[in-house]
């Protein structure tokens, strides 16, 4: 359902529980700021200042932002391939978080077939070829990865 430009989505009350009294007008792209860097729809609401369900809603009746949501989303899985990717190029960090480079790596292959699309689209590829180019990267990433456990003599669970 598309908005004519200008026209808003008007929120009920319930879905503007933990709000402040006046939104910040640009909420939107603090939202999907924060949704590319983190994938995470709660931490983009809370950054955002705005209840998730508002987020939702919007984006159920708003065309173009659903279409931004994509594109952030679309973003946040290339930071979590770069992450992963400079991972396996210089090992973990021996201090702070640790990564589970097999959870990325999973979480990357559930979603090959929207990255595969949205390649495509970016190159003027075919799904198919895209689809090739993702697989063949999924496939050197989880080498690396079984490489550099048996060369620390880790075992897979």
């Amino acid at each position: 359902m598309t908005k004519p430009r200008g026209s808003r989505t008007k929120i009920k009350r319930a879905l503007k529980t933990g709000e402040k009294d006046k939104l910040n007008r640009h909420w939107r792209g603090l939202f999907l700021d924060k949704l590319a860097e983190t994938s995470n729809v709660s931490e983009a609401a809370k950054a955002a200042g705005v209840n998730p369900s508002r987020a939702y809603k919007v984006r159920r009746e708003e065309q173009a932002f659903a279409r931004q949501w994509h594109t952030a989303l679309v973003e946040g899985y290339e930071h979590l391939e770069l992450d992963l990717l400079a991972r396996l190029r210089s090992g973990e960090a021996k201090e702070g978080p640790k990564f589970d480079n097999g959870a990325a790596l999973r979480l990357l292959a559930l979603h090959r077939d929207t990255m595969a699309l949205e390649h495509a689209q970016r190159r003027n590829l075919d799904v198919i070829s895209a689809r090739a180019l993702i697989d063949q990267k999924l496939d050197e990433l989880r080498q690396r990865v079984l490489a550099r456990r048996d060369a620390n003599g880790e075992t897979i669970q």
